[in-house]
């Protein structure tokens, strides 16, 4: 790979980062308080791109206006004939003066030697200048953000990984009224968990989360958290019970009505806590603007 298909590689990463960025593919790989680092890692590539291309053809047009210093080194080559013919007399006055001039023409030969390295330092610089094959590997993420758009994680990667649920630092006050209470699936499994439900019962829930199935056919809503990216999603579970629809599909996103019930169990893969809900109606949602839950860590 030359500099130039480098430098176009490069370029098309920062474009891709920031087409990423501007819509809502960036997040499929990182949490989305993280959109402007993903703008400026775009931005940051595209200068880096430009610098490197100016870089380059600067350099190319300095070495045009350099062309005829070398030219001006043949006139030194051609002075030093002159001084040879000058040796032609001093060889016809005899053969000791010969001898001596073995000396004088030896000692010419380091001077031509001398001029030797200058020629080849001029030498590198007629080469097209190229990078390591490694630099070929650019091309993997910009393949992948281009031609794979990867979907969320959903119900396999929730049925082969424990629930996450952890403790929260305390839990702010719900709004009162009669009107049915939106929750996050990892606000309602901490309150029903670690707070035992005291500000969720004789309420009426709202939910949205997405199926899975264990190996028992039990259902769950799921909402997978991040900590910084997809690598590290881990997911909350809530176990259903009560007007749980007889078919269920994994991956399918539901609206869940309900209300709070004492009842837990144990996560099959971690023994982590799982709370229940008791489903009052469920129905079929489209996947949200963004599918991964923030607040478990929050």
């Amino acid at each position: 790979m030359n500099r130039l298909a480098q430098t176009a590689l490069l370029f098309l990463l920062g474009a891709t980062l920031l087409h990423a960025g501007t819509t809502d593919l960036y997040l499929r790989y990182v949490k989305e308080g993280l959109r402007p680092l993903v703008l400026l890692a775009g931005a940051v590539l595209i200068l880096t791109a430009a610098a490197t291309l100016w870089y380059d053809r600067r350099g190319a047009s300095g070495h045009d206006r350099g062309t005829p210093t070398q030219d001006r080194g043949t006139p030194t080559q051609d002075r030093d004939t002159p001084t040879q013919d000058r040796g032609t007399p001093t060889q016809d006055r005899g053969t000791p003066t010969q001898d001596r001039g073995t000396p004088t023409q030896d000692r010419g030969t380091p001077t031509q030697d001398r001029d030797t390295p200058t020629q080849d330092r001029d030498t590198p610089t007629h080469d097209h200048h190229r990078e390591p094959r490694v630099s070929w590997l650019l091309t993997l993420p910009v393949l992948a953000l281009i031609l794979v758009a990867p979907p969320a994680l959903g119900s396999y990667s929730a049925t082969h990984t424990g629930t996450a649920l952890t403790k929260p630092f305390g839990f702010p006050a719900l709004p009162a009224g009669d009107a049915p209470l939106h929750l996050a699936v990892a606000d309602y499994a901490g309150r029903a968990i670690y707070d035992d439900g005291r500000a969720l019962r004789d309420r009426e829930l709202k939910i949205t989360g997405f199926v899975t199935l264990d190996r028992k056919g039990a259902p769950y809503l799921v909402r997978m958290g991040l900590n910084c990216c997809a690598a590290d999603a881990q997911p909350v579970k809530i176990a259903l019970t009560g007007n749980v629809p007889p078919v269920l599909r994994p991956d399918t996103w539901l609206e869940i009505t309900g209300t709070y019930t004492p009842r837990r169990t144990k996560d099959p893969v971690n023994d982590g806590p799982i709370p229940y809900l008791e489903v009052t109606t469920a129905k079929p949602v489209p996947t949200p603007h963004d599918p991964y839950d923030e607040t478990w860590n929050a």
